[in-house]
């Protein structure tokens, strides 16, 4: 049998605890000091940026189409096992454009994404009228219809992702933190090799390790010799839930609409009235490496949010949170790769705000590394 620790119990974390713990002779051990979908998955809004997203060849659209294409599979097959419900937006997303120059640009990507078997539509100001008649058609210039991307509840996600793991035979082991690496050398290897972690519970032993601890990535790797140089930094976003007395727009048409970097995000239809989701503000740290929630820049969303959608005006806010998404310093989002001079631990962290919609392709990633490290093949 061979040990698996996951450092961390986010998204990133509960999706590979689940790949992992469908390979068979693998015992997957998770750890985390908060409950599962705290930090930054419990503050996200859940909207899967793909298509529309201006990513069109690379790691960063690989790992956009791997994740769009297994969640179309994930979620019946979580729902089945699990025997619950995933809100799962199938409606897409629609954007709103307001410069009209950018038009070309969007044209251009239509006809890559056709060539790559996806949808992507150009709607003019009449088109989104008849579609969307509660959003201000006055200012924009024309708005981008995604029809195959996607939103999801993040916090449910997460713990369908771990009650599933846990049926495959994972163990979760919330309220235990890992404190260090502990590792020795294996000449004539140049590589360490981690055996341990020390957790506050105590020494945990291990065969592999994978880090997705998202900001709690830093301090952890602080303690190895020498110190790595990756550096996963803070950046703050805002969001509240809101409720109306009548959906926004057609009730049939309820895609996640975005607009100005703000999301307005439908939920499942409650009791008490309609709820979206509008957000989030994107906060950076000062030079100390603070951050802390501005009530001014949360206040901006809300009146941009009414300026695409006046309905919004009239709706409640009923909660309001904030939360820190990881962000790598210095290099690009995320980091999915072995880390430096270890031959057992791998990294999965630094999803900044695509932590949801790379989830499942991180996932994949990292099983298909640790297979490889294995010596053994399976058709992901």
């Amino acid at each position: 049998m061979t040990t698996v620790a996951i450092v961390g119990c986010g998204v990133i974390g509960a999706a590979i605890a689940y790949e992992l713990s469908r390979i068979p002779h693998v015992e997957v051990m998770v750890l985390d000091p908060q409950p599962p979908a705290q930090a930054s998955t419990g503050a996200a809004l859940g909207v899967l940026m793909g298509i529309i997203s201006q990513k069109t060849k690379g790691n960063a659209w690989n790992l956009r189409q791997t994740s769009l294409q297994r969640y179309e599979t994930l979620i019946p097959e979580l729902e089945a096992i699990t025997g619950e419900a995933i809100p799962f937006n199938r409606q897409g997303i629609l954007k709103l454009v307001f410069e009209p120059e950018e038009q070309a640009t969007w044209a251009a990507l239509a006809e890559v994404r056709r060539a790559q078997g996806f949808s992507l539509q150009i709607w003019d100001a009449d088109q989104v009228k008849q579609h969307a008649p509660h959003l201000d058609t006055g200012a924009i210039a024309f708005a981008v219809y995604s029809p195959q991307d996607r939103q999801v509840n993040p916090t449910a996600l997460t713990h369908a992702l771990i009650r599933a793991a846990q049926q495959n035979g994972a163990t979760f082991h919330i309220g235990m933190a890992a404190e260090q690496i502990i590792s020795l050398s294996q000449p004539p290897s140049p590589l360490q090799h981690c055996h341990q972690l020390k957790t506050t519970s105590g020494l945990l032993a291990v065969d592999w390790v994978v880090v997705a601890a998202g900001l709690g990535t830093t301090p952890l790797l602080a303690s190895l010799h020498p110190s790595p140089t990756l550096s996963v930094r803070p950046v703050l976003g805002q969001a509240v839930r809101v409720q109306c007395a009548e959906p926004l727009g057609l009730p049939n048409f309820q895609p996640a609409f975005t607009g100005n970097d703000i999301h307005i995000v439908p939920l499942p239809p409650a009791e008490q009235g309609y709820e979206y989701w509008v957000g989030a503000t994107v906060e950076f740290p000062d030079e100390a490496g603070a951050v802390a929630a501005s009530p001014t820049q949360l206040q901006t969303v809300l009146e941009g949010a009414i300026a695409l959608c006046p309905a919004l005006k009239r709706a409640a806010i009923v909660e309001q949170w904030s939360g820190l998404r990881p962000r790598p310093y210095n290099r690009p989002a995320p980091v999915i790769e072995p880390l430096t001079g270890y031959d057992n631990v791998f990294l999965a962290t630094g999803h900044y705000r695509n932590g949801i919609l790379l989830a499942p392709a991180t996932a994949l990633r990292v099983k298909q590394m640790l297979l490889t490290k294995l010596g053994n093949s399976e058709d992901l």
